[in-house]
């Protein structure tokens, strides 16, 4: 029974008591498991760097994301200084400047990180969502990749080595600037110019959206003049020796007004003879661009993706083991109780599949096979996961009723509108989708679609293989789909990401 009390007594406390104390990796069993799968004889050691990591993750950078996602918090454009100088900086809280300094600091990109090593922190970082840390660390990855690959002058290999290394103590961030207003995905459509000038690169034109408008150095699209060819050039984003003081040839024409990902500084931008240098061969440049720089950025969207399912199915779980409603706690109702197991579900063969591919993209010494089969699954991945995240996001705010679209009542809304971003960013389902068929198309002559299915899918049950290789049999060899293909087209693929995803939870979890 309850009786009129004018003074209320209920009280939250004993719910974000709870909360507060979680430990990202500590507390998570299954996490733990997964590493220990992956790392096999060198568990110890990560284990250790992971634990370390996730006190960070778990508490002061948890607190400096959720400060820094205030309203009044949001970057802002500083056009001139007080003295009538054009500077085009851009502002941004003392939260984001220290979370971004103390996890760029962990040295995730340096050479004296392995790649199972860095994913995992770069997982338990991921919790905390975008908190200007997540895009930027995917940029400098890609930035770091391609540098490490291509850099020849002088100034592109110290690039790198303050990206990668450091320098005095402080790590580089980079950018990749490539959208331009005419179309994102459709990178051969750019017309941004790269001029030789006296021996020296230099970049006129506009870019629609850059993203980590903050940053250091940027990697940059652009075609030499009177070619159709997309090159690839890194420049610095101010001049050497004035940072944060005179920019090197660009303006900032504004920054973008977004439904997530709001802390991170989007903007336009204008190239007015920026200096930069080449990257790799300036006929070669969308290759690179697509081949190392868009994929490393859509693998690591599946694990932020699962690193996003995996806090917010946590979240759901702790608030319905304190909420009570019609006389009981909510984890007393079958309801609940199934939204809650699905959701962390969902989480763990989204997390246990975002590993396995993260392995399989690093494994050494791949064939032609396994090489393709490792760039098909990221895009898989990325389209599939981070749609996966933003329906387990919204299915944990559901747990919260009315409080789940409170903005300052859990770090949820956030994370559902960070994951809604990343469906569309790095390409849409539809590009995605597109370009898989594409590249099957041309391969099936090498590999039959079934086969690229079944191996895959090895260890799965025959009945969930069966339909699926029979689809890709079916339309993989189709030059074009028809409107019914492409909806037949989606869900094979989206059952292709599923079925794998499972295979590697179970094999998780008997490891």
């Amino acid at each position: 029974m309850s009786l009129p009390n004018r003074h209320n007594p209920y009280r939250f406390d004993p719910y974000l008591e709870r909360r507060a104390k979680i430990d990202y990796y500590a507390d998570d069993p299954f996490l733990q498991q997964v590493v220990r799968h992956f790392a096999k004889g060198d568990f110890a050691r990560i284990d250790a760097a992971a634990r370390a990591v996730s006190q960070k993750a778990s508490y002061r950078w948890r607190d400096l994301a959720d400060a820094m996602a205030r309203l009044e918090q949001r970057p802002t454009l500083q056009t001139w200084d007080a003295h009538h100088r054009r500077v085009d900086r851009v502002l941004r809280p003392a939260e984001a400047l220290t979370l971004e300094s103390e996890v760029f600091s962990e040295g995730l990109f340096s050479r004296r990180t392995d790649p199972l090593t860095r994913i995992v922190k770069m997982f338990l970082i991921y919790e905390n969502g975008e908190a200007c840390t997540a895009c930027p660390l995917v940029c400098t990855e890609g930035m770091v990749a391609v540098l490490d690959a291509h850099a020849e002058s002088a100034e592109a290999k110290a690039i790198l080595e303050h990206v990668k290394e450091g320098r005095d103590g402080r790590f580089g961030v980079g950018a990749q600037f490539l959208s331009e207003i005419q179309g994102g995905s459709d990178v051969p459509a750019n017309v941004c110019e790269a001029v030789l000038e006296d021996g020296a690169w230099r970049l006129f034109g506009t870019k629609f959206f850059c993203s980590v408008a903050h940053a250091d150095y940027a990697v940059v699209t652009a075609k030499p003049r009177g070619s159709e060819a997309v090159g690839l050039f890194v420049a610095p984003l101010w001049q050497p020796g004035h940072e944060n003081q005179r920019r090197n040839g660009l303006t900032v024409d504004r920054l973008k007004w977004k439904m997530g990902t709001c802390e991170l500084p989007t903007a336009e931008m204008t190239f007015e003879g920026m200096f930069a240098y080449p990257v790799g061969p300036l006929d070669r440049g969308l290759a690179n661009v697509v081949g190392v720089v868009l994929t490393l950025s859509r693998l690591t969207v599946g694990i932020a993706s699962a690193a996003s399912m995996r806090r917010a199915a946590r979240e759901a779980a702790v608030y319905a083991e304190f909420r009570e409603a019609f006389g009981q706690r909510l984890t007393g109702f079958p309801m609940v109780q199934a939204q809650l197991a699905d959701m962390d579900r969902a989480s763990r063969r989204t997390t246990a599949g975002a590993f396995k591919i993260h392995h399989a993209f690093h494994a050494p010494d791949k064939d032609e096979r396994r090489t393709l089969e490792a760039r098909e699954l990221v895009m898989l991945q990325k389209f599939a996961s981070s749609e996966d995240s933003t329906e387990t996001i919204r299915e944990a705010m559901a747990i919260f009723g009315g409080h789940g679209v409170m903005e300052d009542f859990s770090c949820l809304p956030r994370l559902f509108r960070d994951s809604a971003v990343n469906e569309l960013w790095e390409g849409p389902r539809n590009v995605l989708l597109a370009q898989i068929h594409r590249d099957l198309h041309r391969a099936s002559r090498k590999l039959a679609p079934r086969e690229f299915v079944t191996g895959l899918l090895r260890g799965a049950d025959a009945g969930v293989v069966a339909p699926i290789a029979a689809t890709f049999e079916e339309l993989v060899p189709l030059e074009a789909l028809p409107i019914e293909a492409c909806r037949r087209w989606d869900q094979a693929c989206r059952a292709l990401v599923h079925a794998y995803q499972d295979v590697a939870l179970a094999e998780v979890e008997a490891s």
